[in-house]
C-alpha cells in the first residue's frame, strides 16, 4: 500500500536573470495535516504569473520574497479536503496563495471561498486578483485611457479597446495572433 504524497516545487536557488529548473527543488513529502483553525486544501489549478519570478528575488518587493528551501509562492484554487475551521467546510472551493503543491495547510481566514462557477477556469483568467483585477484597475483606475491612444495587453487591452484605445497583443505563435485580432478585435498582434 502506497501513501500519499504531497508533491512540491521548492525554491532552491534565486536566479540570475531568466528563471531556470535548477532555480527549484522537486520534492515529496507527506501530506500536512490541519491543526485547529486550519484546513486542508487540494489544489486543482496553479495560475503561473509574472509576478512569480519576481518573489523570486533574494530581497523583498510588494511582498516578501520566497525564501530558499521554501514552497515556491503561487495563486492557486483548490478544495477543501479537511476543516478545522468554523470559516470553511469540506468541499468548500476557495483561492489563495497557497503555492507549487498538491497539498496545503492554511488558515481558513487567509483564503476566500467561492462560487462554483463554469468553467472554474475563469478564476485563474478575468477573475485572477493577480491578472484580471490588477488590470482592470491598471487601466480604469490608473492608467485611465483615451481613445485613440495605443495599449499592449491581454486583458489590459481588452479593457483599453472597449475604451477606444488602439490595442495591440503579444502572442508565441501566428494561431494565437490570429486569435487576437479575429475574435479579441484587436488591432494588431505581433508574434
Amino acid at each position: 500500500m502506497t501513501t500519499a504524497m504531497n508533491r512540491q516545487w521548492r525554491l532552491a536557488a534565486h536566479p540570475v536573470g531568466m528563471a531556470k529548473k535548477s532555480d527549484l527543488e522537486w520534492r515529496e513529502d507527506p501530506i500536512p495535516v490541519p491543526a485547529d483553525g486550519q484546513v486542508l486544501v487540494r489544489n486543482i489549478y496553479l495560475s503561473l504569473d509574472p509576478t512569480n519570478r519576481i518573489w523570486m528575488y533574494p530581497f523583498d518587493t510588494y511582498m516578501p520574497s520566497v525564501r530558499l528551501g521554501e514552497v515556491m509562492r503561487g495563486l492557486t484554487l483548490g478544495v477543501v479536503e479537511q476543516s478545522r475551521s468554523p470559516k470553511l467546510t469540506k468541499g468548500d472551493l476557495v483561492l489563495g496563495l497557497l503555492g507549487w503543491q498538491d497539498f496545503a495547510v492554511a488558515d481558513g481566514s487567509s483564503l476566500s471561498r467561492l462560487e462554483k462557477m463554469q468553467p472554474l477556469t475563469g478564476y485563474m483568467g478575468l477573475f485572477n486578483p493577480l491578472i484580471g483585477l490588477t488590470a482592470y484597475v491598471g487601466v480604469l483606475d490608473i492608467a485611465k485611457p483615451k481613445a485613440g491612444e495605443t495599449m499592449v495587453g491581454s486583458v489590459a487591452g481588452q479593457i483599453g479597446k472597449r475604451k477606444g484605445c488602439r490595442v495591440v497583443g503579444i502572442a508565441g505563435s501566428a494561431e494565437k495572433c490570429r486569435w487576437i485580432t479575429d475574435t479579441l478585435g484587436f488591432d494588431a498582434a505581433i508574434n
